[in-house]
């Protein structure tokens, strides 16, 4: 009886367990591109961006400027979007205008927290955009973490036009 007991407990604690910082910033952004947080540049969100990001978002963005880090000729971009209810901040590095890592680095959400394993996001390796901001190479959905899914390919899709804008 204990055993059934503590099986379905840690079911219906998995999400739970789930939710959490898997990678600091700071160690994302060493571990990539052998850069400190403060090392930084930024890029101005005028009206035109601004409109982009927005199609690309489905509402308007939060932020005015985005920091972003570069090395030779590799970029990284740490971006939040929202997935149900909750932020999911996520790591993004481009090289060449096409994705080299794409990591979640804190998951909010009590769902959808498959997309932090690498089977979902190696699937962003050498993904770029299209000249209608549009990934231009499939990524394949999570049955029950749709809208975190979402919430990735949307990032990816920010970063890639963003790193084209610097």
């Amino acid at each position: 009886m204990r055993k059934i007991l503590l099986i379905i407990s840690l079911v219906f604690l998995q999400p739970t367990f789930a939710k959490g910082v898997y990678q600091t910033a700071e160690s994302f952004l060493q571990n990539n591109l052998k850069v400190n947080q403060s090392s930084n540049s930024s890029i101005w969100i005028n009206k035109k961006r601004k409109q982009v990001i927005t199609d690309i978002l489905q509402h308007p963005p939060r932020f005015i400027r985005v920091k972003y880090w570069h090395q030779g000729s590799k970029t990284a971009w740490i971006l939040d979007e929202v997935g149900k209810e909750k932020l999911i901040t996520v790591g993004v590095v481009i090289e060449n205008s096409k994705i080299e890592t794409l990591k979640v680095l804190t998951f909010r959400e009590s769902r959808g927290w498959e997309v932090k394993h690498k089977f979902f996001t190696h699937q962003f390796s050498k993904v770029g955009i299209n000249s209608q901001h549009q990934l231009d190479q499939n990524i394949d959905g999570i049955s029950g973490a749709t809208l975190s899914v979402r919430a990735l390919k949307k990032i990816a899709r920010i970063a890639l036009y963003l790193d084209k804008q610097r």
